[in-house]
């Protein structure tokens, strides 16, 4: 029968390989932890949010990573040159988030709610990747619980005032 220690070894092991491995694939610009994003005005159902704008690969990569507080009436929205079916995961976020995809008309084309944060070197591959079921130009991230606290739901619609 295997010891505890020859059962523990071998993953302890795996989760720090795969820890390594998952932080090398993060492009240099996104392991910085001070990232200036432009800023900009968006309104969801006539509700004004100011939000950072992730316009470039490695803006959309880094996210909201290393943030500790999102203020409720802030976001960040994801900026695509294209549509498409586009996912976002939660490596190093310090805090669950709302997300709404919209198609390029603003419409609402997919809701995630309280999606947990990823922390842990095992996490780094695994970690929670979302994708929607259509195809998407603006992905808005916004504090957990925005959604149901402001009724944001399928006919929900974006409208850009700057970005």
């Amino acid at each position: 029968m295997a010891t505890r220690l020859q059962v523990l070894a071998p993953i302890g092991a795996a989760a720090v390989i795969i820890g390594v491995v998952g932080m090398l694939s993060i492009p240099s610009d996104a392991k910085l932890e001070a990232v200036e994003f432009p800023r900009g005005t968006i309104m969801l159902d006539g509700r004004v949010l100011e939000v950072q704008i992730a316009d470039t690969e490695p803006r959309r990569v880094r996210g909201l990573m290393f943030q500790d507080a999102l203020p409720p009436d802030e976001g960040m929205i994801f900026v695509f040159e294209t549509p498409g079916p586009y996912s976002l995961w939660m490596l190093n976020m310090q805090f669950e988030l709302d997300m709404i995809w919209f198609d390029e008309e603003g419409r609402v084309v997919h809701i995630e709610q309280g999606v947990p944060p990823c922390k842990s070197a095992l996490e780094t591959v695994t970690c929670t990747a979302l994708s929607p079921g259509g195809a998407a130009v603006y992905v808005l991230e916004v504090t957990a619980g925005y959604v149901d606290e402001f009724g944001v739901n399928d006919d929900s619609i974006l409208e850009i005032v700057s970005i």
